[in-house]
C-alpha cells in the first residue's frame, strides 16, 4: 500500500478534499446563509484554471477523492470546462472520484455533461417533499425545477443520495414519506443534524435542532434498522431498511463525534484551506499558488496546513447553548 502523502499530526490520512467552486447561490437556504447576502467580489475567487491547479496539486499529493460545491457550483459560468478537466485525473487513475452536492436546480441542463466528464454521484440537497414548504426553507427556490433536475441525473445514469437535513417543526412529519419516495426512485437518503454556522439572524439553530436519535427511533417504529459497516469517505454513518433495502445515512456532529477517522479538507473559491468544517481556522493557499508558476510554494503551504488540521470540531447544544459556532456561512466552504 502507498505511503500516504499528506499526513495530519494525529496520522490520518488526507485524502479527500471537498472544494467550493463559488459562493454564490440560487437558494436562500435559511440554515445555510442570509436571504440578503453580500457576496465576493469576482477578482477575489479563484480562476478555473487556478482551481484546476490547485485540485492537481491535492492530486499529486495524494487526494482521492475530489467533491465539488458551492454556493450552488452549477451557477459558475463555464464550470462544466473545470468538470472536463478533472476528467483527466479519473482517465490517468490518479483520482478515484469526482463528485458534486447540488441543489438540483440546474441538473436538468447539465447531467448529461457531468456523467460525460466522469461524475458517477451525485449528493442533492433537499429537506422537503411540500413545495409550499420548500419555497419557505430555500427562499427563492422551486420544487419542481429541482424533482426535474433529480430526474435528469437519474435518466442521465449518475446515482443520487438525497441530502436533508433534518429540522424540528418543519419536516419531522415527512420522514416516512422522503424515505418512501427515495426507495422508489432507487436513491439513497442521509439525514444531517443541523450545525451552528453562520450569522443565524432569525433563525435559533437550539429550535431547529432534531437529533438523529430521535430521527432514527422515529425510523425504528415502521423499520427494521441494521447498522452497516461501511464509509464512503464522509462523516456518515449507515444503516439498511431490511423492508425496502434501501440505505440511509445519519450525520450527526452533536450526537456523535465523528472526527476520529477526519480524512478531508475543504477549500473555499477564494483559496483559504480549512481542514475542520467547525473551527474558523484557516490557511490561504491563493498567495502561495500565485506567487510563481511552479507548485513549490503551493506544496509547501499545504504540508503546513495539513500539519496544523485539529483533532476535532466544538459542535455542542447541550445546556440549551450553542457551543462552537463558527461565524462564516456554510456557502463559504461548501458544507
Amino acid at each position: 500500500m502507498e505511503t500516504p502523502k499528506l499526513l495530519d499530526p494525529f496520522a490520518r490520512p488526507v485524502t479527500y478534499l471537498r472544494l467550493s467552486v463559488t459562493d454564490r447561490c440560487d437558494f436562500r437556504c435559511t440554515y445555510c446563509m442570509a436571504e440578503n447576502m453580500t457576496f465576493l467580489p469576482k477578482k477575489d475567487l479563484l480562476t478555473l484554471e487556478e482551481l484546476d491547479r490547485i485540485c492537481t496539486a491535492f492530486i499529486g499529493l495524494g487526494v482521492r477523492k475530489l467533491r465539488i460545491t458551492g454556493g450552488e457550483p452549477l451557477v459558475r459560468k463555464g464550470i462544466m470546462g473545470f468538470f472536463e478537466g478533472m476528467g483527466r485525473h479519473l482517465d490517468s487513475g490518479a483520482l478515484d472520484e469526482l463528485t458534486l452536492t447540488t441543489n438540483g436546480s440546474q441538473l436538468h441542463r447539465f447531467a448529461s455533461d457531468l456523467y460525460a466528464a466522469g461524475v458517477r454521484r451525485v449528493n442533492i440537497s433537499l429537506d422537503t417533499l411540500n413545495e409550499d414548504k420548500f419555497a419557505d426553507i430555500t427562499r427563492w427556490g422551486r420544487l419542481p425545477q429541482v424533482l426535474k433536475g433529480i430526474d435528469a441525473a437519474l435518466d442521465a445514469g449518475l446515482k443520487v443520495k438525497i441530502n436533508a437535513v433534518a429540522l424540528k417543526g418543519f419536516n419531522e412529519d415527512e420522514v416516512f414519506d422522503l424515505t418512501s419516495w427515495c426507495a422508489d426512485k432507487g436513491m439513497d437518503l442521509t439525514f444531517i443534524e443541523v450545525m451552528p454556522m453562520g450569522d443565524m439572524g432569525t433563525e435559533n439553530r437550539i429550535d431547529q435542532y432534531w437529533p438523529l436519535t430521535e430521527l432514527s427511533d422515529k425510523l425504528a417504529t415502521r423499520f427494521t434498522l441494521s447498522e452497516l459497516d461501511e464509509s464512503t469517505g464522509g462523516p456518515a454513518r449507515y444503516v439498511r431498511l431490511e423492508e425496502t433495502g434501501q440505505k440511509i445515512g445519519f450525520i450527526t456532529p452533536l450526537t456523535h463525534n465523528f472526527c476520529e477517522s477526519c480524512n478531508r479538507v475543504r477549500m473555499s473559491c477564494t483559496g483559504q484551506l480549512y481542514t475542520c468544517l467547525g473551527h474558523d481556522g484557516m490557511s490561504d493557499l491563493r498567495a502561495p499558488l500565485r506567487a510563481s508558476d511552479d507548485d513549490a510554494a503551493l506544496t509547501e503551504a499545504i504540508h503546513a496546513a495539513i500539519a496544523r488540521k485539529p483533532k476535532g470540531h466544538d459542535f455542542d447544544y447541550s445546556r440549551q447553548g450553542i457551543q462552537g459556532q463558527t461565524i462564516r456561512h456554510m456557502n463559504h466552504t461548501g458544507g
